[in-house]
């Protein structure tokens, strides 16, 4: 397989640290310029964009297939679904998310309208990729109920109330943090784009410290590091 970095002047490694560094922290371009002129590397902000544009869907593309391929043989219990609204030049658009019992994200689809079309897109395309859990909680929303009513999954819906579904409300807040760095987007695509990367590098970094001692939290990290530094070789 040809290299994806066979026309850059730049180093892989180089590359690998711009990209990391722009999806998983919430820093601007010029923030990740200024970092990697500290560090003697002198590049363009733009030249981050590009390199953030070519190579950030194709690190997440790798890191899912990973992932799935780990993942098959083992039952999906349950998914946690929620949408968001996005604001894109003033209008509202929203981001429907869903992770799993662990808090790992799934999928991320941006949409226009949040009514049965929408949450019918998200479905199938979340389903396609991972199969059918044995529960999906989700909020009051009636999109939910009568998309998994038309695709015969309405036994599986758990609806919930208030704060009951925080697994997927607190998996927005590492997204609107990048927002805000990003100062919103402009472009639907563009959200789709950003978030499908998002999701899959701050899967592959979530090493769950909270659960761990100091020790093995160490381990994980410099293995997510590694298996970083290895992608696309």
């Amino acid at each position: 397989m040809r290299s994806p970095f066979k026309y850059f002047n730049s180093s892989p490694e180089v590359i690998r640290l711009a990209v990391m560094l722009y999806v998983r922290y919430p820093l601007s371009l010029r923030n990740v310029e200024d970092l990697l002129a500290e560090r003697g590397i002198d590049i363009c902000h733009e030249t981050v964009r590009l390199w953030w544009n070519r190579f950030g869907p194709l690190f997440a593309a790798e890191i899912r297939k990973r992932r799935l391929r780990l993942r098959q043989g083992c039952p999906e219990w349950r998914w946690h679904l929620d949408e968001v609204f996005v604001k894109i030049n003033g209008q509202i658009h929203y981001l429907w998310r869903a992770v799993d019992h662990e808090g790992e994200v799934l999928e991320a689809v941006a949409t226009k309208h949040r009514d049965r079309r929408a949450a019918l897109k998200f479905l199938k395309k979340l389903m396609k990729r991972y199969g059918r859990p044995q529960a999906m909680v989700t909020d009051k929303l009636p999109s939910y109920g009568a998309a998994m009513r038309e695709i015969g999954n309405a036994r599986r819906q758990v609806c919930t109330g208030r704060r009951v579904n925080n697994r997927a409300e607190n998996s927005h807040q590492p997204f609107r943090r990048r927002e805000r760095a990003m100062l919103r987007f402009r472009r639907m695509q563009t959200l789709q784009k950003f978030t499908a990367a998002h999701g899959s590098v701050h899967n592959h970094f979530n090493v769950e410290r909270h659960l761990t001692n100091r020790r093995t939290y160490k381990i994980n990290r410099t293995a997510a590091l590694v298996a970083w530094q290895m992608l696309l070789t």
